[in-house]
């Protein structure tokens, strides 16, 4: 880098706009017409410092439009991240409200990520993922050591940190790139480096990962061009929306479906142990159970996709235990009322492919088992 400013590959890529300089030189000292120099009447004068600052305002915003042209329609840079240089943004996505595994140990399985859960950190929070294709010329090593000097000036601490073979080599590289993210950084894992790094806030934490390659062979405008991942997740609660259902309402279904689906009874990411906040739910259960004193029913732990599907069971079926365990310890049911499975990801109410679809489908369910013998 040749002169300071540029020292960390980071600046406003604002351009000036031609003729707008020349322009505000005419609004200021007047135009010359015919050797003559106009002069502002005193009108116009007086309003010169609205004339420059509008005229200012405007050439920033064009500046600014003319730098983001050539990235993908709705993306922008993460507010507490800036860009490498002249980097374009060829994939954007973000959620209010998302899973997010991040790496946080070298991958050494082979088989992406799911075969590599042990070495992520479950995350839910507000997800932001970049894709961003950095300048011509510009190595692997000078990208990321930029970013990571914008990430520890934006307050940001390492907690792992790899390249190229310490990373898990491919193992690694096909984890860090599943999916959509395959194109852009599949099978590249010679160069590879990797960052994860935490943010402490008083409003919630904030975790960034930051994965570079080299694009060696793809076609396109991608060929030897570093890429670069920037996955972000502002860690928060969740907006809740589920009503909990009382104990006319859960009656009310069962007698209707023979089931009935709850969201009140809430857990933290790869956890069996219920949220305090799910008290409200278990108590209108209990309810309904000491109502129904010869009710039986199913304790049905459902999850989404996220995992394998092994872990997935052996999650809902600790989760279903939990609840049964709560309902006769706390409030004091027959455990023999009680029978808890769980059925993993086997029985989705919508897609897996969105997380509003993903919600829905991490849920508890009662299944009424009485038989005809049993008539309440």
């Amino acid at each position: 880098m040749k002169r300071a400013s540029r020292k960390a590959g980071f600046r406003s890529s604002r351009k000036r706009v031609p003729g707008t300089f020349d322009a505000l030189l005419r609004l200021l000292y007047g135009e010359r017409r015919g050797g003559v120099r106009n002069r502002w009447n005193l009108g116009e004068t007086m309003n010169i410092a609205t004339v420059v600052q509008t005229t200012l305002l405007a050439v920033l915003l064009l500046g600014t439009a003319t730098a983001s042209a050539a990235d993908v329609r709705g993306s922008a840079d993460h507010p507490l991240l800036p860009r490498y240089q002249d980097a374009e943004i060829v994939r954007y996505e973000q959620h209010a409200f998302a899973s997010h595994a991040l790496l946080k140990a070298p991958a050494r399985t082979h088989g992406g990520l799911q075969k590599n859960l042990s070495s992520t950190l479950p995350l839910e929070g507000r997800l932001t993922r970049i894709s961003y294709r950095a300048p011509a010329e510009r190595a692997t090593l000078e990208v990321f050591r930029n970013i990571e000097q914008a990430l520890q000036a934006a307050g940001f601490k390492p907690l792992f940190e790899c390249a190229a073979e310490a990373c898990g080599g491919r193992n690694f590289n096909l984890a860090a790139s599943g999916g959509e993210l395959y194109s852009l950084f599949g099978d590249y894992p010679q160069e590879q480096r990797y960052v994860a790094s935490r943010l402490q806030r008083a409003e919630g934490d904030v975790y960034a990962s930051v994965y570079v390659v080299f694009n060696k062979s793809g076609g396109g405008p991608n060929r030897h061009r570093a890429m670069v991942q920037l996955d972000v997740v502002e860690l928060k609660p969740m907006e809740q929306r589920m009503v909990v259902l009382d104990a006319g309402d859960l009656q009310r279904k069962l007698d209707q479906e023979g089931r009935v689906a709850i969201y009140g009874i809430l857990f933290d990411t790869g956890k069996d142990s219920m949220r305090s906040d799910s008290a409200a739910q278990l108590q209108q259960i209990a309810a309904l159970l000491k109502r129904q004193p010869r009710l039986k029913v199913l304790v049905v732990g459902h999850t989404d996709a996220q995992g394998s599907m092994e872990h997935n069971r052996d999650l809902s079926t600790r989760r279903a235990q939990s609840i049964a365990t709560a309902l006769t310890t706390q409030h004091g049911i027959d455990r023999a009322r009680l029978t808890p499975i769980g059925i993993g990801m086997a029985a989705p109410v919508a897609s897996n492919r969105s997380e509003a679809g993903r919600a829905q489908n991490r849920r508890v369910e009662l299944v009424d088992i009485a038989t005809s013998s049993q008539a309440r």
